[in-house]
């Protein structure tokens, strides 16, 4: 049985490195009280012997290869198992595809994070490894955030790396909440860990963050930290605070933020989705053109098939560019800046 070395070690990256797409279910006790569960290899669940008034998930390694928010993750994982810190709210930590970990690779053979609300069980159904663990990884959000009656303030960050480079180092992408408000209280802690740009979505989509929001109502974001590296070879003190405010979301009661200032904040519309459509798919710039990158109106950005695709204002900025996405897949999301005004509380 593993329980013995990972409470010894706290080191649950590689016990879920070891068991790529199942690890049997256990469950033990810290000496704080604290009730820790292994749901399944990559998902481990921390309950405080007294319940805070949140439930938190912190997801990462959706993509294999975005291997800071990992480390991060890992390292409060195995503080937590070794008492060197204790959890004041309910916490559920995901590393999403533990496969795609071990080869280095974004995934195996899906995008993960165009599997989520159900989107797994569409079109061809569950015929692969990463849609089956999306379908699990649901259920154990599901199950988390619904164990418990009553009030209770819920929030999942998954955390991300991008493929390129960003003239915003660190983003997040807030997803669209069908008209609810968005709020200053959660730019207020995305700034305080480091996160001072935000993508305002205008559409559902399958991403996981979006499932969090939309089905339970959590305050969720699919958090960019920076760019995609190898396993250790994160230079980790870029990241100092979000590592800082994330084990502080965990072990405070409360996080007490400065009071809010609008001009902290660079505050970004989402202008519209360029899917790819065709096998015959190119970008029209270089592959170190990095996110944010602006063009004027007129000019070339992609072309798909025998259709080019000209940037419609001038100031449209592209995010994610990816020409190697699958058929029907966004290929570039553009945006445009906009105000923080009423609609945020």
């Amino acid at each position: 049985m593993y329980l013995d070395n990972l409470k010894q070690t706290g080191d649950f990256l590689s016990l879920t490195r070891q068991h790529e797409w199942h690890l049997e279910a256990s469950q033990f006790e810290l000496n704080n009280g604290t009730k820790v569960v292994v749901r399944d290899t990559g998902v481990i669940e921390f309950t405080p012997a007294e319940l805070g008034d949140k439930d938190i998930v912190l997801s990462s390694g959706i993509h294999g290869n975005e291997t800071a928010p990992i480390e991060i993750c890992a390292e409060l994982i195995e503080k937590l198992i070794r008492e060197e810190l204790t959890a004041a709210h309910r916490v559920l930590f995901i590393f999403g595809n533990p496969a795609s970990m071990n080869i280095e690779k974004r995934f195996v053979e899906e995008n993960m994070n165009r599997l989520f609300s159900g989107s797994h069980s569409k079109g061809e159904g569950l015929v692969n490894e990463e849609r089956k663990r999306a379908k699990k990884l649901e259920d154990y959000v599901r199950d988390f955030f619904t164990q418990i009656d009553g009030e209770r303030m819920r929030c999942h960050y998954d955390l991300h790396t991008a493929i390129r480079g960003s003239k915003n180092e660190k983003f997040a992408v807030y997803p669209y909440l069908h008209g609810k408000p968005w709020k200053k209280s959660q730019l207020q802690f995305l700034g305080a860990c480091g996160v001072n740009t935000v993508l305002m979505m205008q559409s559902p989509a399958t991403t996981f963050s979006y499932f969090s929001s939309n089905e339970f109502g959590a305050d969720a974001f699919t958090v960019e930290l920076g760019q995609v590296q190898p396993f250790g070879q994160n230079d980790m003190t870029r990241f100092d605070d979000a590592k800082v405010t994330l084990e502080a979301l965990i072990i405070q009661d409360e996080i007490k933020y400065s009071e809010f200032n609008a001009s902290d904040y660079e505050v970004f519309n989402v202008h519209r989705t360029i899917n790819r459509t065709q096998d015959d798919f190119t970008l029209a710039f270089a592959d170190d053109v990095v996110n944010f990158e602006s063009f004027n109106k007129g000019e070339l950005l992609a072309t798909d098939g025998e259709n080019q695709i000209f940037a419609e204002v001038d100031g449209e900025a592209i995010i994610f560019p990816n020409a190697s996405v699958a058929i029907g897949q966004r290929a570039i999301l553009t945006v445009l800046p906009m105000a923080i005004d009423e609609r945020f509380v």
